[in-house]
């Protein structure tokens, strides 16, 4: 049975006119020649019942089918989100860049570096990003541990799952901030100037 279920007691017993069943360790090089030799001395023991087979790895992978068609879907629409969130977040600072063209010219003509208009950038978008995250983390934590509960044997959702999602989701905003507000930080300032 799958982990959705608590492992139970067993008692086997051995009652010899009622084997009709058998668990076989094979080695994986010959599995066709070892399965016509059992097969062969099925019918000449049992003659009377089909002999038919499976594999426990097999069975195993079937019990939790519909986990990974559910785990590809999530992926799937997960990745679909983060890149729309991706597009997003970038039509905003370039919206933000246009707006402060000026401004991001004045500064670098003041001696301003290339790094105190990225960080100029960034601070922003910090403070979006948490609020976002302090919205989004408890419904994550209470569907986690809903999805969780489901399974006998389960992990406990510690501060480490929120964090890694925190820092994996500043590492995808900086990526997608950085190329943008590097290329206006980056701009000539005579450019941005000109029309003054």
């Amino acid at each position: 049975t799958s982990l959705e279920k608590p492992i139970e007691p067993l008692v086997l017993f051995t009652k010899a006119s009622d084997f009709r069943n058998m668990s076989i360790k094979l080695r994986s090089a010959n599995i066709d020649e070892a399965l016509e030799g059992i097969k062969a001395k099925w019918i000449q023991a049992y003659p009377e019942y089909i002999f038919s087979y499976t594999f426990l790895d097999q069975q195993i992978y079937n019990l939790y089918r519909g986990d990974r068609k559910m785990t590809t879907l999530l992926n799937i629409f997960s990745f679909i989100a983060v890149f729309i969130g991706c597009l997003g977040l970038f039509g905003l600072v370039t919206f933000m860049a246009n707006r402060k063209t000026k401004e991001i010219g004045l500064r670098k003509v003041l001696g301003a570096s290339v790094e105190s208009i990225m960080l100029l950038f960034s601070k922003e978008f910090v403070k979006l990003l948490l609020i976002a995250f302090l919205l989004a983390a408890p419904a994550a934590g209470f569907l986690m541990h809903t999805v969780l509960q489901e399974f006998a044997y389960r992990i406990s959702l510690g501060p480490v799952v929120f964090l890694t999602a925190l820092g994996s989701t500043f590492v995808i905003a900086f990526l997608t901030v950085g190329y943008r507000s590097f290329r206006s930080a980056s701009a000539n300032p005579v450019n941005s100037l000109r029309s003054e």
